[in-house]
């Protein structure tokens, strides 16, 4: 029997961009780590498994979402808060990433090939004016949406919902 879980602790949250399409982000009956944290665990180096994620209680998960990452200092205790966590839980240490010093997301002169090949199986031109008015975490949801998996689904979804593409 599938249970069906309600909204999001993020979908009214105040201080974050949360985006409608991630409401379908579902594995497991698991509802999965939102664009924001995703967007700050890559800033930070640390991978997190869903695993992990859904043994943290919701005031862990929405002050993951909240914490600031814009220098090196928050970004540090970003990074220590969530070893802390993962290892409280899992009793296991992080897995730590390599921080892309120059991200995808943050080019705004050109549209990366991933979106282009992506935006074309939905007959979308993407502007560079266009990608120059996404915000940041906009901009990395479309790059981890073209990912292949179960997000791929959702990149029509954010398209439209960016602003990118009409709704048919």
């Amino acid at each position: 029997m599938k249970t069906t879980l309600g909204p999001s602790e993020f979908k009214n949250l105040k201080g974050i961009e949360y985006f409608k399409f991630e409401e379908d982000f579902m594995e497991d009956n698991i509802r999965c780590i939102p664009m924001i944290v995703r967007f700050k665990m890559d800033a930070a180096g640390i991978k997190l498994k869903l695993a992990a994620w859904s043994k943290f209680n919701a005031s862990e998960r929405i002050k993951l979402a909240l914490m600031p990452v814009s220098n090196g200092i928050e970004t540090q205790n970003y990074h220590q808060f969530l070893i802390g966590l993962i290892n409280k839980y899992t009793k296991k240490e992080a897995d730590e990433l390599a921080i892309d010093p120059f991200p995808e997301w943050g080019n705004l002169k050109q549209i990366p090939i991933k979106i282009k090949e992506k935006s074309q199986e939905f007959q979308l031109d993407i502007s560079v004016d266009q990608w120059q008015n996404l915000t940041n975490i906009q901009r990395f949801a479309l790059l981890k949406l073209c990912r292949p998996g179960h997000e791929n689904m959702n990149f029509p979804k954010a398209a439209i919902e960016f602003g990118l593409l009409s709704a048919q």
